[in-house]
């Protein structure tokens, strides 16, 4: 076989293998669990896939102005052993969210539970959860 070759299955190889290993990142990486969030807003976005489940909240800041904020969940069938349904967060709904910021001072958390305005309560399915 061919140097030539041989590098471009070696790249190959390596472009599939760890693309989905750098997609997935662990908690204290991206998140610091000395700088805890709580927020309240309207939910503006849901996505369930996989490696973690995002939802977007508009809230009010000090100025009177709206920030998106963008809330990191665990996997799906993560939050599916935690009782969370595709339905439990919906566009429109209000939510109060306790977690920790991103490191990098981004309008990013990691959700650790999320209030909804019923009252119910629920649970993160990550690491930081301590489960």
């Amino acid at each position: 076989m061919s140097t030539y070759l041989s590098a471009a299955l070696a790249a190959l190889a390596a472009a599939i293998f760890c693309a989905p290993a750098a997609a997935h990142h662990s908690f204290a990486a991206e998140f610091d669990a000395d700088q805890p969030i709580e927020l309240t807003g309207v939910v503006t976005k849901v996505e369930w896939m996989n490696p973690h489940t995002f939802f977007y909240i508009d809230v009010q800041n000090e100025d009177g102005e709206y920030e998106v904020w963008a809330l990191e969940l665990g996997s799906p069938n993560g939050l599916a052993r935690r009782g969370w349904k595709r339905d439990s967060l919906n566009i429109g709904d209000v939510v109060t969210v306790s977690g920790a910021r991103a490191r990098d001072g981004s309008l990013k958390g990691n959700a650790r539970s999320v209030v909804l305005a019923s009252g119910k309560r629920l649970f993160n399915g990550t690491n930081e959860d301590g489960q």
